[in-house]
């Protein structure tokens, strides 16, 4: 089994509005390895996108609760260079100090995902052979609570828009796991 950091979590650093890890790419893949045997299914049912729990040190997370009256920004933009634009909605950062915005994380899952998964869009950093996985995301939250994935990203992976990794869902599943997606972040939000 090999483990690689795919160059989309890269963006994930304390200057950003992303929750991050305080300490070294050596030292989350060594994180992961080691719990990578607690890892729970995501999305996917071909069990190719996964989420591996590791204790919440040096973990910030880029999200809050929502609260009545928070002032919020929103932004058309692409994630990354190549994909088309979706809107994001967040919670007004003042001075866009990301860093102070962020507060240590209670519980955080590392989001992996096969290689041979991110192959289907081009997207893969290592070959699409069993066996290869990437860090996709890092998920760290201030709740013990699971974290689904965000509505916007599970309707782009369901109709595999731009960007979006097709989730292999029947339409049932996908209303189902929006309903709990949108339970979820009714109650909490990224940080703008």
């Amino acid at each position: 089994m090999q483990i690689v950091i795919n160059h989309f979590v890269r963006r994930q650093t304390a200057a950003s509005r992303f929750g991050h890890f305080s300490g070294t790419e050596a030292q989350l893949l060594d994180l992961v390895s080691e719990h990578f045997s607690k890892h729970k299914p995501s999305y996917r049912k071909d069990g190719g996108v996964v989420l591996v729990p590791v204790p919440p040190e040096g973990f910030f997370s880029g999200t809050v609760p929502l609260k009545a009256g928070m002032a919020l920004v929103a932004a058309y933009e692409a994630r990354q260079e190549g994909e088309e634009p979706r809107m994001r909605v967040g919670v007004a950062v003042p001075d866009g100090d990301y860093a102070a915005a962020k507060a240590p994380a209670l519980a955080c899952d590392i989001v992996l995902y096969a290689s041979k998964v991110l192959a289907e869009d081009g997207d893969n950093d290592l070959p699409p052979a069993e066996g290869n996985w990437e860090v996709i995301s890092i998920n760290p939250r201030m709740c013990l609570e699971e974290e689904p994935i965000r509505p916007g990203a599970l309707i782009a992976n369901h109709l595999h828009e731009s960007g979006g990794t097709a989730t292999g869902m029947t339409d049932s599943e996908f209303v189902e796991a929006l309903r709990k997606s949108r339970a979820y972040w009714n109650r909490h939000i990224d940080l703008g």
